[in-house]
């Protein structure tokens, strides 16, 4: 059973949104999204400064399964990422809701959370 806490918000791409501030969210990728993955060898993040449209490729994650792209949730301006996964990307396994953080957005529409689910929401997709 994958693990979704109800704090975060969820993309049906498999990403979660943290609000940080009121224009600022935390990205990473979900529990069931990191154990389909398999061990994570390598984490291609996007650029600080760069603009990102919701629902477009971001940034990238490669395992020893595969390679997925990671798609923005919202669209916004990166403003942070986490360059501890340059020497540990196994973080996106140990801790993808902690450590495992990817990138922070600063949000130009705050309506397109409107397209988010909860996390029970999400959860059930998963059962689809």
């Amino acid at each position: 059973m994958s693990e979704a806490p109800d704090s975060l918000i969820y993309a049906k791409s498999h990403e979660w949104v943290k609000q940080l501030g009121d224009d600022v969210i935390e990205v990473g990728i979900s529990d069931y999204a990191q154990a389909a993955l398999g061990d994570v060898v390598y984490v291609e993040l996007p650029e600080v400064g760069q603009d990102v449209n919701a629902g477009e490729e971001c940034c990238a994650v490669e395992s020893v399964k595969a390679a997925s792209d990671i798609y923005a949730p919202v669209s916004g301006t990166v403003v942070e990422v986490n360059s501890a996964l340059d020497d540990e990307p196994e973080l996106l396994n140990e801790s993808p809701f902690e450590g495992g953080w990817m990138f922070r957005i600063k949000v130009t529409h705050i309506n397109q959370f409107e397209s988010l689910m909860s996390a029970e929401a999400y959860l059930a997709q998963l059962d689809d």
